[in-house]
């Protein structure tokens, strides 16, 4: 094996930068680390700065699940598009958008659990939304025939313009259900 290079004479920024700018998937801290031969603490507090210094830019830092990657500002999706000829972004449905939303608030979740809390049989919705890259399974679950967890991808923050799942707007506090207006008969 070789050894790692000396380190340029640039800012750690710039060097994480140039790394995650040239790496065609989401690189963890882990390997960040192992290639700039620096601790972990540091990688993450370049990291940190890195994605504060890139907050007005037309490329924004992705975290999911521990790995980040370089994506162009959402808010640039259309001038993009334009730009390299491609048509706008396909819409999903009600189904779709409502089974995403409950993954990313409950992941990972099974797909028993999400027809649960929809009422209905969410296959269909699922086996799009894997095929779209949106969703992914992430292991099984302990129990009783150990069902496939579904989370959500890296697609799916580019999706919704997103750097992270902590950017998801918090749940509003379900309000209690009206009471019924029937009266009871005694017999």
């Amino acid at each position: 094996m070789s050894e790692s290079a000396p380190l340029p004479d640039l800012a750690l920024t710039s060097i994480l930068e140039s790394l995650l700018f040239v790496a065609a998937e989401p690189v963890s801290v882990g390997q960040l680390a192992a290639a700039l031969g620096l601790p972990a603490d540091d990688i993450e507090r370049g990291l940190e700065q890195l994605s504060e210094d890139l907050k007005d830019r037309g490329i924004r830092m992705l975290q999911h699940s521990g790995s980040f990657q370089l994506t162009t500002a959402p808010e640039l999706a259309e001038v993009i598009e334009n730009f390299l000829g491609l048509e706008a972004t396909s819409h999903l449905s009600r189904a779709a958008l409502e089974t995403l939303a409950i993954i990313a608030y409950q992941q990972p979740i099974t797909r028993p659990q999400v027809d649960a809390i929809r009422g209905v049989n969410s296959d269909g919705v699922m086996k799009s939304l894997l095929a779209k890259g949106l969703l992914q399974e992430t292991g099984r679950a302990e129990g009783p025939g150990r069902p496939i967890l579904y989370g959500t991808t890296p697609d799916f923050l580019r999706y919704f313009g997103l750097s992270g799942l902590s950017e998801l707007p918090p749940l509003a506090p379900l309000e209690p259900a009206p009471e019924s207006d029937v009266t009871h008969l005694k017999g």
